[in-house]
């Protein structure tokens, strides 16, 4: 049996990464992490094909001109990451369930280049004053930094209508359940896109 591509992606700071981590634990539905690939250097504790595909910049360039990845993004200038095609056609032929915690023009990207086999799920906000009212909850960030995330999701939103479904995340429970759901009845074949 084939596997199944589950795109989630969302603006900083509304969740998407604890919802994913909140799915896996319950055990339901057995999801496998797409691994990245990147050109910078591994840290300690960090394994080759394991954490990341850890690529010179040459080698990193040199798929870029092959069209080798699904998505890439140059992060910072010269610091490159990127889901390579091959790591998620594999993973679909050995029949896995694989999640991609991707931003949201990479999402957009995966579904156009995988349509059916694939499901996007935008996590939203409540509102865009509760996004900023987390994103200073954390204290991680300062006021400029938190102005830019909020600037930049205001313009990541207008990308949720290209997702196949939307989950506000106004309480996180209930959030992480419809997501579960979706993956559960799209894995199954209950529900297509």
């Amino acid at each position: 049996m084939k596997g199944k591509i589950i795109i989630i992606s969302a603006p900083s700071g509304c969740g998407k990464s604890t919802i994913i981590r909140e799915i896996m634990a319950r055990g339901n539905v057995d999801l496998k992490f797409s691994v990245s690939a990147t050109n910078r250097p591994p840290r300690e504790g960090e394994t080759n094909g394991v954490n990341y595909h850890f690529v010179s910049t040459e080698e990193f360039r040199a798929a870029i001109a092959n069209d080798e990845f699904v998505e890439y993004e140059e992060v910072y200038p010269g610091r490159f990451y990127g889901t390579l095609k091959s790591e998620i056609i594999q993973r679909v032929e050995k029949g896995e369930i694989v999640v991609l915690d991707i931003d949201v023009k990479g999402g957009v990207r995966v579904k156009e280049l995988f349509g059916n086999e694939a499901l996007s799920i935008y996590i939203l906000p409540p509102s865009v004053e509760e996004l900023r009212h987390r994103l200073e909850g954390r204290a991680t960030d300062s006021a400029e930094a938190i102005d830019q995330r909020v600037s930049k999701a205001e313009y990541e939103l207008g990308f949720a209508p290209e997702y196949d479904c939307r989950v506000v995340n106004d309480r996180l429970e209930k959030a992480v359940e419809e997501t579960e759901r979706l993956i559960i009845d799209f894995s199954s074949g209950k529900q297509t896109f």
